[in-house]
């Protein structure tokens, strides 16, 4: 299959982080500090809310927290275009911005333990989504200092299977880690329950926070970027002031947004008992259907008409005029690529704890076993974009996901025993290991290296948008074929494996996406 790739030789790498062991071990890092804190809106929380008791379909609901990462293109140009005040100056725009969402995620994981009884649900949704907007922000400066470094396809590989190496270990180590301090914790008894505080739920919070915090301070030492003339001091208590003002904005801000959504879906009768998915499948179709009509213009545009000079839409806009038609199809396929990995994040916890098993037998599959599958994939994932076609790769690992999430349906069917929740939950991990690596490097070639940040926020984040929507669907899915008198699980997950396969249908269609050359000037350091 033909390479959809920019031409690498249109940006020369910063000399900041020189190839090799220092670069790789960089990403190690910030893929820990971005994967840390992941499944702690996700994973675990949909635990800690089963636990609590809450409906399924209000679980699922929570799902829609995950689509903080597919909207990221609404704020990624700002990352572009703006430093944080005191941090950029010695340490340049993208680690200002990392050491900024580093503060964020911490604040925002401390409130989640010092909420965690969960007894308003409002206050919960309202943590999580700054925990999961902090995380993204993370991903957003991380991802485009990473395209900057390395621009082929060869320097891509290490880094990128370096960058989910930390990210998918840190995931594994925050779950696991997660659930069996829960319930170790969740024994001890006192007067916390009675200011909504779970002794359970808030050490594992705690820690995990602790955990998130380690990073900024490595950052911090790292030597001054080069071009950058301030002092360290200085610039680190000017960031630290400004992240104060900002971070309290932006939880004023998320608030007031929240309170008007919930306002306007109790305005139109949206509830727990609502059939969303009508509603989740003409959201998702909307972006094409506007795309349809907006190509023709943007493929006519000039480098200085206002749709590919403006900072806020230009890059964006730049993706369609490379890749003209072609690049709805390669929407298309993107957003269903990774599609069984999502569907089965949310409610995979929810059945496995419905099957009988406890959090510390869940915990414990999601440590070790959980971590080396995880790794040994990546690894894979990793090395075959360096030797073979896109063609091959992409299908190795959607065949690959899709087996880890049939190996669900096989547990439901399966006595409990905890070497079998081993097997399934290594199946799982392995699969969706390799195709996230195989994925983000593919994401990452498609991008134009003069817009990194912007344009792989937009196409990570577009990437799951569908995925993201059905997964918080998924919730009154599952209870309607129950009610029904299906297997509700059963169907859900073999679904899911199904439909990351059907992503291999495009590849033909992918194999003609070459882009058109830039018509500007290259770009340099």
């Amino acid at each position: 299959m033909a390479e959809a790739l920019p031409d690498p030789h249109t940006l020369v790498p910063p000399p900041a982080i020189p190839p090799g062991a220092g670069r790789m071990a960089l990403y190690v890092l910030l893929g820990f500090s971005a994967g840390l804190p992941f499944y702690m809106f996700s994973t675990v929380l949909s635990v800690r809310l089963a636990e609590h008791g809450v409906a399924l379909a209000i679980i699922g609901f929570f799902a829609w927290v995950q689509l903080l990462p597919t909207f990221k293109f609404l704020w990624a140009p700002l990352l572009d275009k703006y430093d944080v005040p005191g941090f950029a100056r010695f340490w340049g725009k993208r680690r200002g911005w990392i050491m900024l969402s580093q503060l964020g995620i911490f604040t925002s994981m401390l409130a989640m333990a010092l909420t965690s009884s969960d007894g308003n649900l409002w206050v919960t949704a309202l943590w999580a989504v700054l925990l999961a907007f902090w995380t993204t922000t993370l991903e957003v400066a991380a991802d485009a200092w990473r395209i900057e470094l390395a621009p082929t396809p060869e320097e891509q590989g290490p880094v990128a299977a370096s960058n989910l190496w930390g990210y998918r270990t840190a995931m594994v180590a925050a779950g696991s880690g997660a659930l069996l301090f829960a319930d170790m914790a969740g024994s001890i008894s006192g007067t916390l329950r009675g200011f909504g505080i779970e002794p359970g739920w808030t050490t594992s919070y705690l820690l995990i926070a602790a955990g998130a915090f380690i990073p900024l301070p490595i950052l911090a030492l790292l030597p001054r970027q080069p071009g950058c003339t301030g002092a360290r001091i200085p610039a680190l208590l000017t960031g630290l002031a400004a992240s104060a003002g900002i971070l309290l904005a932006i939880v004023a801000g998320t608030a007031a947004i929240g309170w008007v959504i919930l306002s306007a879906a109790s305005g139109i009768g949206i509830t727990a008992d609502t059939n969303v998915l009508p509603w989740v499948l003409g959201i998702a179709m909307a972006p094409f259907i506007v795309l349809a009509f907006a190509l023709p213009w943007i493929r006519d545009a000039k480098p200085t008409d206002p749709i590919r000079a403006s900072t806020v839409i230009g890059p964006y806009a730049d993706f369609f005029w490379r890749y003209g038609f072609l690049a709805i199809g390669v929407l298309a396929f993107v957003s269903i690529y990774r599609m069984g990995d999502v569907l089965a994040l949310n409610l995979s916890k929810p059945m496995i704890l419905d099957l009988g098993y406890t959090k510390s037998q869940i915990g414990w599959a999601d440590g070790l076993v959980a971590l080396l599958s995880s790794i040994v994939g990546v690894g894979l994932g990793g090395w075959m974009v360096t030797k073979w076609r896109w063609g091959i790769t992409l299908t190795l690992g959607a065949v690959f996901a899709a087996i880890g999430n049939f190996g669900f349906v096989w547990l439901a069917h399966m006595p409990v025993n905890q070497n079998t929740l081993y097997l399934a939950t290594a199946a799982d991990q392995f699969g969706n290991g390799m195709a996230g690596a195989v994925f983000v490097v593919y994401l990452s070639m498609l991008c134009n290296p003069r817009f990194p940040g912007a344009q792989y926020a937009f196409l990570s984040g577009f990437a799951f948008l569908l995925a993201r929507l059905l997964a918080g669907a998924g919730g009154s899915i599952v209870s309607k074929l129950d009610a029904a008198g299906y297997n509700g699980f059963d169907i859900f997950f073999y679904a899911s494996g199904v439909i990351s396969l059907a992503a291999l249908l495009f590849l033909p269609l992918l194999a003609k996406a070459k882009p058109r050359p830039d018509d500007r000037e290259p770009v340099t350091a």
